[in-house]
């Protein structure tokens, strides 16, 4: 793991070297922080900087203080005045926030503007850590996060590799009345399932598309995956097995859904490790999956 992850955080760690030229000197010590993505402002409050947050996008649900702080919008979705208008020392972005005019605009009226690199592996959390808390002066609370991090990658990476069987998941990432959207390979939900021990049943295409009922009955997936959201908005398992492409997977027959809060599941921050423990134990119920320590809870 160490030499595939170790290229990925080189590449990672440049594309940050890259996007944290802002129009401020780095760190930035005190003052107020705008966080935008919820892995993000997970960081930021596991590096003990919370009380610095005056703002957050929507995706930002962890923890529960980060709730109840104003938000300006969706991370992809954003608007430069009313974040300017908050005058924040920083702004702190996960890579694909946008859209890029607002990026933009936001360095043209001088905002202190850094993107936090994205990779969905667990080297890829460890960067993450590391350009937050080199962003905010917090080093050696970063390295300490990381250094927890890496052990429970470390002991989750050593029993999971023991698992023979691994079971085709089918990550159904929204449910409506027309063609689910489905997670595809290279796709968070992808990494996350692979992570957990799992095969993803859907190898035909990349990142999140919608699927056909034929192209899901012919995935045969053994457990569908959904976030708590997704299962509460159709009424429970029962009713996500009203459909019947759904109904007639081997998943669908033998009722095996697993559902988990989205931001633990796909958004690749301090918790991962507790994604990772969560989702291969309801995907391997007879194994026995390491408890981990405090970094992950």
């Amino acid at each position: 793991m160490r030499g595939i992850l170790g290229a990925c955080a080189a590449i990672a760690l440049s594309a940050w070297a890259v996007s944290a030229q802002a129009a401020c000197d780095l760190p930035v010590r005190d003052g107020p922080i705008v966080s935008v993505g919820g892995d993000v402002t997970e960081i930021v409050y596991a590096l003990g900087a919370g009380d610095r947050v005056i703002a957050v996008d929507i995706t930002s649900r962890h923890p529960k203080e980060a709730r109840d702080l104003p938000q300006v919008g969706y991370m992809r979705q954003l608007s430069a005045e009313p974040i300017l208008s908050l005058a924040p020392a920083l702004i702190l972005a996960i890579a694909d926030s946008g859209p890029p005019t607002v990026l933009d605009q936001l360095q043209a009226a001088g905002a202190c503007l850094v993107l936090v690199p994205d990779d969905h592996s667990p080297e890829g959390v460890l960067n993450k850590v590391e350009a937050v808390a080199s962003a905010i002066d917090r080093k050696a609370e970063g390295e300490a996060l990381e250094q927890r991090l890496k052990e429970d990658f470390t002991t989750l990476q050593s029993s999971i590799a023991e698992l023979n069987d691994k079971p085709r998941v089918l990550f159904l990432f929204s449910v409506g009345e027309g063609a689910p959207m489905v997670g595809g390979r290279n796709s968070s939900a992808d990494s996350i399932i692979q992570l957990a021990g799992g095969r993803n049943a859907i190898e035909d295409f990349e990142n999140f598309k919608p699927v056909s009922s034929e192209g899901m009955i012919a995935a045969k997936p053994d457990v569908l995956l959904v976030t708590e959201l997704t299962l509460e908005k159709l009424g429970g398992v029962d009713g996500l097995l009203q459909r019947t492409d759904v109904a007639q997977t081997p998943a669908g027959k033998e009722r095996r859904i697993v559902a988990m809060e989205s931001l633990l599941l796909l958004g690749f921050g301090p918790r991962t490790p507790q994604a990772i423990r969560d989702l291969a134990t309801a995907l391997h119920p007879d194994a026995s999956v390491p408890e981990l320590g405090t970094a992950s809870q």
